[in-house]
């Protein structure tokens, strides 16, 4: 995929243009082309094996392209080494050096560049600040807990004040709970910094927390590029659908389109959805059509409109404490998940519903988005 380019003419400060990585026959990464702005945030999404790690080492310089180019402020950077690039990398381990303390971990970069004492010393100064750890400068990193250590190793990467700050699965060795507290903190201390920064990253919630824009990865190429939101609420793909939360997939047949609405007809419901824009396509083309579980409302009143809804059964409850996750069967064996705040049911003065009840999911026609198959 090609991101689909901008009409400012300002020259983007990280251009990634056609970058091939081959081992063999194989790709992976496979002509990537993507643009990122000075000061950005922006997360390389995707599962293990989809290229993401291979991308972001050629950056660093810790692999060489098979193809293509990377320029960095103006600077072909390609084949440069790792060492001669304006560009740090924090590991997933933070590779902490165990044998110094904090404050000569920060200093390590600083002293290779020869930098004379005295702005070592305001430097390393400056970055204890920055990630709140002065108290802690004389003490090893076993003698801090995980976090503490993930501040260190941000701190010793931008250090050197780098053009580009690459993080390799950054809150990854961090428990979960610890991780979700430790996510604004990191974007507080990039956003003082004002550093150019890609991260890397498995985890959905980190990335759409954390990034202002994300491209999703798969088998090497970037599959999407947008913002959180652009992402999540309209997907270009069934992969990236089903692959940024939970969707309810439905295969479907678009059976009239026109400027301000569709109707799509599918196997799987008894009546047809109904979209609230055309999609200026072909009728009689074979289309999913993707619906957010929290988009989808749970009632046990029937429904009146010709379209939207359909009766089924309570198969399973996943309840989650704030809300709960009702999975209904259909007539025809489909199951559509719904999304339920646990206090919709208090303030209706209802109870709520139980296995095997009979219930009706609905959902308004803005909520759809269509897909290609």
């Amino acid at each position: 995929m090609t991101e689909t380019p901008t009409e400012n003419t300002k020259t983007p400060y990280l251009q990634i243009q056609g970058l091939v990585k081959k081992y063999g026959d194989n790709y992976a990464v496979d002509s990537v082309d993507l643009n990122i702005e000075r000061h950005e945030i922006f997360a390389l999404l995707g599962s293990s094996g989809s290229g993401k790690s291979t991308l972001l080492r050629m950056l660093a310089g810790m692999e060489r392209p098979s193809q293509g180019k990377i320029l960095l402020d103006g600077l072909d950077v390609t084949y440069q080494a790792p060492y001669e690039r304006p560009i740090n990398m924090m590991f997933q381990s933070y590779a902490l050096f165990p044998h110094m303390s904090v404050e000569q971990n920060i200093a390590f970069g600083l002293k290779q560049d020869k930098m004379a004492k005295g702005e070592i010393d305001a430097r390393v100064e400056d970055m204890l600040k920055l990630v709140q750890m002065t108290k802690y400068a004389k003490r090893k990193p076993h003698q801090l807990s995980g976090g503490q250590q993930q501040r260190i190793a941000l701190a010793r990467s931008l250090a050197k004040r780098p053009k580009l700050l690459l993080l390799d699965e950054p809150l990854g060795a961090l428990d979960k709970k610890l991780r979700q507290q430790t996510q604004l903190e990191l974007v507080n201390m990039l956003e003082q910094v004002g550093v150019t920064c890609i991260m890397v990253t498995h985890d959905q919630e980190e990335a759409m927390t954390m990034a202002t824009r994300v491209a999703i990865m798969s088998d090497g190429k970037l599959r999407q590029v947008g913002t959180p939101r652009e992402i999540y609420d309209y997907p270009n793909s069934r992969f990236t659908a089903e692959f940024i939360g939970e969707s309810n997939i439905i295969a479907g047949e678009v059976i009239e389109d026109a400027a301000d609405y569709c109707l799509i007809a599918s196997k799987e419901l008894s009546r047809p959805i109904r979209l609230g824009h055309g999609i200026t396509g072909p009728e009689d083309q074979d289309i999913w059509v993707s619906l957010r579980p929290e988009d989808v409302g749970l009632t046990r009143t029937k429904p009146t409109s010709d379209f939207n809804w359909e009766a089924g059964k309570v198969k399973e409850i996943a309840y989650l404490g704030s809300f709960a996750v009702y999975h209904v069967i259909l007539p025809s064996g489909k199951i559509i998940k719904s999304t339920v705040a646990s206090s919709r049911w208090y303030l209706a003065d209802e109870e709520p519903p139980t296995w095997d009840e009979t219930v009706y999911v609905t959902w308004r026609d803005n909520m759809p988005v269509p897909l290609s198959r």
